[in-house]
């Protein structure tokens, strides 16, 4: 009973509908590659003419690519970079069922397919994650090289954050899923940009700084969003931020 209760709140895919599957004025291509053992998985690749990076997004529990439409449009106009955003397994119309060792070995493929599809080498992929996001790209930062690793609103460990909502469960003995990104991101040495609200709910800013402090990383910078919570858009400022941190990108970083 534990563990699917682990399930239900660690990924709490959200329904088909009411979200827009055809968005009329994002210029994106339906997609889908294949699981290591062959599930079939979903994205939204969006194509820049003269892209600043090829980027791959990982977006947060409680959403599929159709939730995404806003901010790949951001991605797209604003910041000028090509992305593919993928449905975890289970989400959206990727098929299976999301663990932790496989949605990191999913994202690892969706970075390939990705490099593929774009005509770039899988090194030169930025990957950018949202809260659950940012651990299944710092999982994946850790294990292969890639171009530069972008966090937003990242807990440290997945099970402090549960500790911290269920203070009466032995959840730190019990979880299956864990993403220690606190240890994991001491493994990645490249750029970093890290962005978080000081008034995040869900994950306190504590938690992002503690993640960021334990980044090997030389070249490594965090915003803070004064009010920010946890789901609500980022301001622009950082965009900004991110259009600077990828135009600084060097070819040897």
């Amino acid at each position: 009973m534990f563990h699917l209760l682990e399930r239900w709140l660690v990924y709490p895919a959200p329904p088909l509908g009411p979200a827009d599957w055809h968005p009329a004025d994002l210029p994106y291509e339906d997609v889908t590659f294949t699981g290591d053992d062959g599930t079939r998985l979903h994205g939204w690749y969006v194509a820049h003419a003269a892209p600043r990076a090829t980027v791959l997004y990982c977006h947060g529990n409680g959403e599929h690519v159709a939730h995404l439409t806003d901010w790949l449009r951001v991605l797209h106009e604003l910041i000028g970079v090509t992305v593919l955003a993928w449905d975890y397994r289970g989400y959206g119309r990727s098929e299976g069922v999301p663990h932790e060792e496989n949605l990191i070995a999913d994202a690892r493929a969706a970075q390939l397919s990705l490099a593929d599809r774009a005509g770039v080498p899988p090194k030169e992929v930025v990957l950018m994650g949202r809260s659950l996001g940012g651990s299944v790209a710092v999982a994946v930062a850790a294990q292969y090289p890639i171009r530069a690793l972008v966090l937003d609103r990242t807990y440290a460990r997945l099970t402090d954050t549960a500790a911290r909502f269920f203070p009466w469960l032995p959840v730190r003995w019990f979880m299956r899923n864990r993403f220690p990104s606190l240890e994991r991101i001491a493994n990645y040495h490249g750029p970093l940009l890290q962005t978080h609200g000081s008034d995040d709910e869900i994950v306190p800013i504590e938690m992002g700084r503690q993640l960021f402090d334990a980044a090997a990383s030389r070249q490594k910078q965090f915003i803070t969003v004064p009010g920010g919570t946890h789901n609500e858009p980022l301001p622009e400022f950082c965009y900004q931020a991110l259009i600077e941190f990828i135009d600084e990108l060097k070819p040897d970083d």
